[in-house]
């Protein structure tokens, strides 16, 4: 697929919120509900208090459906790992910068398999700490809430982060996209373009949702 520039809006369910005994099914059904990227959340029980699942999942989700595959790394060493989920199918890859590796060095591996390359910061970290980094990178991740478990409620304090990045972004003629995950419904989206966002991570808000596609719809219409 040809990937959308940073003023289109990025709708990527995340498939921490599906119905895991029936991943392919509910694959499709994000893809037939208009989702346009699948966000996959990587979490190693260190990096983040909460397990979810490896580069196997992203491989058996790459194999029977075709959608470009999200893949956020909350691990300790991505660095050693990275290996594995390019293997596996990601499209993007993105890692922390609080993680345990050399930031650029992994950015750059990323860029040179031929992927695109995200870094992500957690609503405690300074804004600053990616700055050196954004001419590296095709995706910035906001996180909206603290990372690890889904479910919990939007930080609208993180929303000057995603000001700055885009307005740094504007003054250095990047086009970068920015993401945003963590409590993401048609409502707090809303602030999220408003701010600057243009990917939008939505677990509970769609996968949950009673109609996915009309939650789909709400969030990218917001």
């Amino acid at each position: 697929m040809i990937p959308p520039t940073h003023n289109d809006r990025v709708i990527a369910p995340s498939l921490l919120a599906a119905d895991f005994s029936k991943i392919r099914e509910e694959t499709s059904r994000a893809i037939n509900a208009g989702a346009d990227w699948l966000h996959m959340d990587v979490m190693d029980g260190h990096f983040v208090d909460n397990i979810s699942f490896g580069p196997a999942v992203i491989q058996a989700v790459h194999e029977t459906n075709d959608i470009f595959l999200d893949t956020h790394l909350m691990i300790s060493r991505p660095d050693h790992y990275l290996d594995r989920f390019l293997a596996a199918g990601s499209d993007l890859i993105t890692v922390h910068v609080e993680a345990e590796h050399d930031v650029a060095e992994t950015l750059e591996r990323i860029r040179k398999a031929g992927r695109l390359a995200g870094l992500a910061l957690n609503p405690a970290t300074p804004i600053e700490d990616i700055k050196p980094f954004l001419d590296q990178i095709d995706l910035l991740l906001c996180m909206t809430v603290v990372p690890g478990f889904g479910g919990q409620a939007f930080m609208p304090e993180v929303l000057p982060k995603i000001e700055a990045a885009a307005a740094w972004r504007e003054k250095a003629g990047l086009g970068f996209h920015i993401e945003v995950d963590g409590g993401i419904d048609a409502k707090t989206a809303s602030r999220c373009y408003d701010a600057g966002a243009n990917v939008m991570v939505a677990g509970s808000s769609t996968f949950k949702a009673p109609d996915m596609a009309a939650a789909i719809r709400d969030i990218r219409s917001a």
